[in-house]
């Protein structure tokens, strides 16, 4: 009986130390399986965030097109009414199944801001269902409209810790009014260009 008394301390030593690495592990385990599951929702969250934001800005793309079609934005490639009807109406079937998602997935800063976001584009749309000629209060519903896509940008970047982004404000080069003429090659004895 001696002999088991004496090896009783190595023998509470070996089973603490395999209690121990057993709760080590799925310790371990479990940590590794939340910043996993925390890391696919993330990942979730950008793609619905970014969708919405597609979508979204198909809309206010299109809604360029008219005004200038209107005499109230500078956009190259102008629309009638008639022509983006629907092709509005498609993007607006487009937003709602990601306005959706954004609410299921979307914290509520982001839902919020997206909200303000999708409002001033409805008025953008309102605006030009009317037919209106007024570039000031276009230039206006334009500001409003930068001002709610960075609000929202920046409410996205907040949510999923991202370092903050480009203010995707940059400046175009001004567009020459007259056309370039094609350059005609040097005479004889002119110096290259």
């Amino acid at each position: 009986m001696s002999a088991f008394w004496q090896q009783l301390p190595a023998l509470l030593g070996v089973v603490i130390g395999a209690l121990g690495s057993y709760l080590a592990v799925v310790r371990s385990d479990r940590a590794r399986f939340q910043r996993e599951r925390t890391a696919r929702w993330e990942e979730r969250r950008l793609a619905v965030y970014a969708d919405y934001a597609r979508t979204l800005k198909q809309s206010v793309t299109l809604a360029y097109r008219v005004a200038a079609h209107l005499g109230n934005d500078p956009h190259p490639h102008p629309l009638t009414p008639a022509e983006a009807g629907p092709l509005l109406a498609q993007a607006a079937i487009a937003r709602d199944p990601s306005g959706e998602a954004l609410i299921m997935l979307g914290s509520p800063e982001v839902v919020e801001r997206a909200r303000a976001w999708v409002v001033v584009a409805l008025e953008m749309e309102a605006f030009l269902r009317e037919e209106r000629r007024d570039p000031e209060a276009w230039k206006s519903l334009l500001t409003r409209q930068r001002a709610a896509r960075a609000d929202y940008y920046a409410a996205v970047r907040e949510d999923l810790a991202l370092p903050p982004g480009h203010t995707a404000r940059w400046s175009l080069p001004a567009l020459s009014a007259t056309p370039a003429t094609p350059a005609t090659p040097p005479g004889p004895g002119e110096p290259a260009p």
